[in-house]
């Protein structure tokens, strides 16, 4: 068989131990075995182990569980809640103030756990019961709750982005920096439509808000204002060089705690326990899936489908932003199946290459693929954040938060264009910040 028969057939399997419900570290790792029996016989075996191993041998993974650990004590006390209020009283005289505070929240909230599902948890626990009974429609109250969760893993810190710099070996403080601008982009374009989107309603939304003080507004603002000095700082020892991610990230996750046990007076021993224990968890499954496809690469890799593949594109006589339009439709597509985790270490390190031969940055392109994968979180079969709303919802049928998602996937493919139209909005803070560099 060609590299490519072997690259296809490998495709076919997967998606069929997918299909059957088998996780995503177990298939991989399932099927790359698999491969190299039949292509290389039992002797190729013997470095599974260290393959396998190799994966996870990089101190720059230490920072995925800090920072994992950094949005579980935020999730698991009231920081959200206040987040949310925070917000709410200083934005409920503008039309659709309730809706643009929940966006706010989530935004914040992303920067502090990196996590889509958690944020679509936290901040639609109570953005939805309360927009709801202010009397905004459920469409709009699911879908932006749905749409601002997938902020996540834009906005710095974001475990997705810390992955395609291992996956690429690319400077993740690099990677933390093109982030910001595209994501308070992202997050505008979100609040333009919704503001939008409640004026057609003709919603009088000055008169659903309540009014709030100045004194109100301001004694919410010392319970939040730490936490935004945490992401602050994490940004500043980054881009400054101060510190590496993983000590960043330790350093973040140790003071949120402080914070959280101190500022909630959370003594007891069973919420830290079960900080712990949601950390371990997810932090783990992520690790497995780091490692297994380690060994994926490199059966593709020794079975020359990865070389084959990229030489394949390389030779397709088209236009580089032809090119790069084929290179979204595949992630968007691959992004309807898969967890962003899983779509960056499979595809970033047969993309890269092609990238850097068609002229493209490589941190631009990582902020393109990172709203490609926000894209996946909001559509079916997969569309995480549309079941996490549905379970917080179960009242809010399916159907009502997809079409209220929607509208939301629009704003992400036009932030797409945008940046391929003006790339130096991924590219500009990274190079003022730290200078020119791949």
């Amino acid at each position: 068989m060609s590299p490519l028969e072997i690259g296809l057939a490998i495709l076919v399997v997967l998606l069929a131990l997918f299909a059957t419900g088998m996780p995503i570290a177990f298939a991989l790792g399932a099927v790359s075995a698999g491969t190299l029996l039949m292509t290389s016989g039992v002797s190729s075996l013997d470095i599974l182990g260290e393959t396998f191993f190799a994966g996870l041998n990089s101190f720059a993974l230490v920072s995925i569980p800090m920072f994992v650990l950094m949005g579980a004590a935020v999730a698991s006390s009231p920081a959200g809640t206040d987040l949310y209020e925070a917000l709410d009283r200083w934005l409920n005289r503008v039309p659709g103030g309730l809706v643009l505070s929940n966006l706010g929240a989530c935004s914040i909230f992303a920067a502090l756990s990196g996590s889509s599902p958690a944020t679509c948890a936290a901040i639609g626990k109570m953005g939805i019961p309360e927009m709801r009974q202010r009397g905004y429609p459920s469409e709009i109250a699911a879908g932006s709750i749905a749409a601002g969760g997938t902020l996540g893993i834009l906005i710095p810190p974001s475990i997705t982005m810390i992955v395609y710099g291992i996956a690429t070996e690319t400077s993740i403080g690099r990677l933390f920096i093109a982030g910001i601008l595209p994501g308070l982009m992202l997050t505008g374009l979100f609040m333009a439509w919704t503001i939008y989107s409640c004026w057609r309603s003709g919603l009088s939304l000055t008169e659903l808000s309540q009014r709030y003080s100045w004194k109100q507004k301001f004694e919410v603002l010392p319970r939040v204002f730490p936490f935004l000095m945490i992401i602050a700082g994490i940004l500043y020892v980054l881009y400054g060089g101060v510190a590496t991610p993983s000590e960043a990230a330790g350093v973040g996750a140790l003071f949120c705690l402080v914070l959280v046990v101190l500022i909630y007076r959370m003594f007891r021993l069973k919420p830290i326990v079960t900080m712990f224990r949601d950390t371990a968890r997810e932090s783990v499954m992520i690790m497995m899936i780091i490692a297994a496809s380690e060994l994926f690469a490199f059966t593709l890799s020794s079975t020359f489908v990865t070389q084959s593949i990229a030489e394949w594109i390389s030779t397709l006589e088209v236009n580089r932003w032809v090119l790069m339009g084929l290179i979204n439709l595949f992630l968007l597509v691959a992004g309807f199946f898969l967890p962003p985790v899983a779509v960056i270490l499979m595809t970033a390190p047969i993309l890269l290459p092609i990238i850097l031969q068609a002229g493209f940055d490589p941190y631009w392109f990582a902020v393109i693929l990172t709203i490609n994968m926000e894209i996946g979180l909001i559509t079916p079969p997969v569309g995480l954040n549309l079941y996490v709303i549905n379970g917080i919802a179960p009242d809010i049928p399916l159907q009502t938060v997809l079409r209220g998602s929607m509208p939301y996937v629009l704003c992400m493919v036009l932030a797409i264009v945008i940046l391929c139209l003006v790339p130096g909005i991924a590219t500009w803070l990274p190079t003022a910040l730290m200078g020119p560099g791949i």
